[in-house]
């Protein structure tokens, strides 16, 4: 087993055995690190390096967004105001791909960064920070 392989084996073993919550703490991670990579892109056209990473947040993104539990109770705000925002950002993300702009990046960083930062305070409350 070569390097890439080993580390490879070792990331998909940290995702199986992860909490959810720390695997939607790795989502938030991974979709910011995508956007900051898509933000320091040069050339921006249609078949470019910006449009493949904006396209690997929007996958997160849209995950995040179907992953949604709305349950059975009446107590359904958190989940319908956490779809808001992940609809905002894959807005943004259509805008940024047609308009070949980076302007609505910030807004998508933004939304992102407050959401991982509440995620990160109930991993904690709950007790299994990392």
């Amino acid at each position: 087993m070569n390097k890439q392989e080993a580390s490879q084996a070792y990331l998909a073993a940290t995702i199986e055995n992860a909490p959810p919550i720390q695997i939607i703490r790795l989502l938030y991670q991974g979709a910011l690190r995508y956007l900051g990579q898509a933000n320091q892109v040069e050339q921006i056209n249609s078949s470019s390096e910006f449009t493949a990473l904006l396209g690997n947040v929007d996958d997160i993104v849209v995950e995040l967004r179907l992953a949604l539990d709305y349950g059975t109770g009446n107590d359904d705000e958190v989940p319908r105001n956490l779809e808001r925002l992940y609809l905002f950002c894959e807005d943004e993300l259509s805008r940024a791909q047609v308009e070949r702009s980076k302007e609505p990046l910030g807004n998508i960083k933004h939304v992102l960064e407050l959401l991982l930062d509440a995620w990160r305070n109930v991993e904690v409350q709950s007790g299994r920070a990392a």
